[in-house]
């Protein structure tokens, strides 16, 4: 079982998450290592560490779920409302290009919704809302394609040296019979 990529976990997915650490508590106390805890539930060693250190000093209360670890300050209509401005683009608000960054998404947070956010507050919030940091492609602006496609195909094969053929008693080949 391991957490869902989207960011928090919903309320059952908590629940869930409270019962497999309730039964890895139940194989701690009979004697199951830290590993082959992380093995059995297929959580990373540190998790299992973590548990394991909950549960010896607290016993199987230690490892009762503390609820989500920030609550999202934006409800549902909010949030559908946020993804359409985002998805509008930020020529609306003033900005030129169509780059949204953390901190002009955080900056319509607050002026739309009235909440202050951190810039990682917003990461963390669009990461849960399933969007993603796209980083440009870097290209020269001098940069002719049709060009770079001649060349690869009429000038490259010119220029690059032909690949030695391989016989059946070179180096590079496997021999099958070792008598």
């Amino acid at each position: 079982m391991r957490y869902a990529t989207g960011g928090g976990l919903t309320p059952a997915e908590q629940v869930e998450r409270e019962r497999v650490r309730r039964a890895a508590a139940g194989r701690f106390a009979a004697g199951a290592s830290q590993a082959e805890v992380a093995r059995e539930f297929r959580v990373t060693p540190k998790t299992a560490s973590r548990w394991h250190h909950a549960w010896e000093a607290e016993g199987e209360s230690g490892l009762r779920s503390a609820g989500p670890g920030s609550r999202c300050r934006l409800d549902d209509r909010d949030l559908a409302r946020l993804e359409a401005v985002l998805r509008r683009g930020p020529g609306p608000y003033g900005w030129e290009d169509q780059r949204w960054t953390l901190a002009r998404v955080r900056q319509v947070i607050a002026a739309e919704f009235g909440v202050d956010y951190t810039l990682a507050g917003v990461w963390l919030l669009l990461d849960r809302q399933g969007w993603s940091c796209q980083l440009p492609a870097r290209r020269a602006v001098e940069r002719d394609d049709a060009a770079v496609d001649a060349w690869a195909q009429e000038e490259w094969p010119a220029v690059k040296r032909p690949r030695r053929p391989r016989t059946p008693g070179s180096v590079s080949s496997t021999r099958q019979d070792r008598g």
